[in-house]
């Protein structure tokens, strides 16, 4: 996947790219994670990327001759696989199955504001993604930008240690992840549970889906409504429920 991020501040990028998990999937060759500074497509000789909005009001808009430029310098003309992220509040909320569905594309292009919005022109005629991390508004788009990237590379192939930690993590099956222990089996009294140590794996699985099922009705109950779950499973939440109205 090759990775590129529109952006007036692309140092902030550098410890994100080249630590951890992003920096060792670059260094593969895995992914390629690329910054542009889009003030260098700006047409005017004081290389402005923004100006004050049509009809007044506060802050400065992102014009759309540098951001048009920067895109149609990344992507060949006619090109309709690439897809265009714009990092906007008034986006679509970022989510799991987002993830999984930008990390499908072979390139992404990131375009991160940094004033008061952005020219209308950009988001009706240029992305094809909008994407909010969440209902709060952030000085710019490029830390929520590391955030939807962080979480579409490691769904790549190749880029985790284990395969299949990315598919056991919290709402990667709809649940919230069950709990983890590690060693000391007992630690301060408070000792792991016993199923875990058994070395019965199909206990252990059943022991982890109900718990995912106990965390998620406690913690998340509203995703369990969008699930197609199991009688089993139905049954064990009606039971859970049932536990809670008696205490």
């Amino acid at each position: 996947m090759k990775i590129d991020v529109l952006t007036l501040f692309p140092h902030m990028f550098n410890g994100v790219f080249n630590e951890s998990i992003l920096g060792k999937a670059n260094e593969k060759g895995l992914v390629s994670l690329n910054t542009i500074n889009f003030r260098e497509f700006a047409n005017n000789k004081h290389n402005t990327v923004d100006d004050y909005p049509y009809g007044g009001g506060a802050g400065m808009v992102l014009k759309p001759e540098p951001i048009f430029s920067a895109v149609e310098n990344l992507i060949n003309e006619g090109e309709t696989t690439s897809k265009i992220v714009l990092m906007c509040p008034q986006g679509e909320k970022f989510d799991q199955s987002k993830a999984e569905v930008l990390s499908k594309a072979e390139h992404l292009v990131f375009i991160c504001g940094h004033y008061e919005g952005y020219d209308e022109r950009i988001r009706e005629h240029l992305v094809t993604d909008e994407i909010s991390v969440g209902d709060y508004i952030l000085t710019g788009g490029e830390i929520p930008a590391m955030v939807v990237i962080d979480s579409v590379v490691r769904l790549l192939p190749g880029v985790l240690g284990n395969e299949a930690s990315a598919g056991s993590d919290s709402f990667s099956s709809g649940l919230l992840e069950y709990p983890q222990y590690t060693r000391p089996a007992s630690f301060r009294g408070l000792d792991v549970p016993d199923v875990l140590l058994s070395g019965h794996h199909k206990n252990i699985d059943e022991w982890r889906q109900k718990e995912s099922l106990r965390r998620t009705l406690e913690r998340r109950p509203e995703l369990l409504e969008k699930l197609n779950l199991s009688k089993e499973q139905l049954k064990y939440i009606n039971e859970l429920k049932f536990q809670s109205s008696e205490e």
